[in-house]
């Protein structure tokens, strides 16, 4: 399929595997549930950030941390849900929240293993089953920003200053 574009609705049936923040010990970690995007998502503005690996370098350094610091400048301009996927599984997901300082459901780590948004929405890697590096807005259901790192080891048009000016 092709990836999603501008106008483009958020597809039925988009499902994630997710193990919810619920302490700050990296080491304990929650069963993992399914988490139905499609339905969770109704009526809302949510920012979707996909990067290629949990704990990687250009991931972890450049692509997360700006998130969590501009959290608060996202909420101001009616961001209800920023999601983070990538293709770890729940458990590395839910310990990458963690490390990094998020709580509660500030931010979801979601693992993209049950409808494999990215690949079949979104856009892969081309390294094995890695998700790609990318960044998609919707509002209300419908996809109001989608851009895709033309080189998956920069963080230009998937960031959080670039997503924040188109909000």
């Amino acid at each position: 399929m092709a990836p999603l574009k501008v106008g483009d609705s958020l597809p039925d049936g988009v499902k994630f595997e997710w193990a919810p923040i619920t302490d700050a010990d990296p080491t304990a970690c929650g069963r993992p549930q399914e988490y139905d995007a499609s339905k969770e998502w109704a009526g809302k503005k949510v920012v979707l950030v996909s990067v290629p690996g949990a704990f990687t370098p250009g991931c972890q350094a450049y692509h997360l941390p700006p998130y969590i610091q501009k959290l608060s400048e996202l909420k101001s301009k009616g961001v209800d849900v920023v999601a983070v996927i990538a293709s770890n599984d729940s458990w590395v997901m839910n310990a990458w929240g963690k490390v990094n300082g998020v709580k509660g459901d500030d931010i979801l780590f979601l693992s993209d293993t049950k409808t494999f948004f990215s690949k079949h929405y979104g856009w892969a890697a081309g390294m094995g089953d890695r998700n790609g590096r990318w960044a998609m807005v919707f509002d209300n259901g419908k996809v109001t920003y989608a851009e895709n790192e033309s080189n998956p080891g920069q963080v230009t048009v998937s960031g959080a200053e670039e997503v924040l000016a188109k909000l």
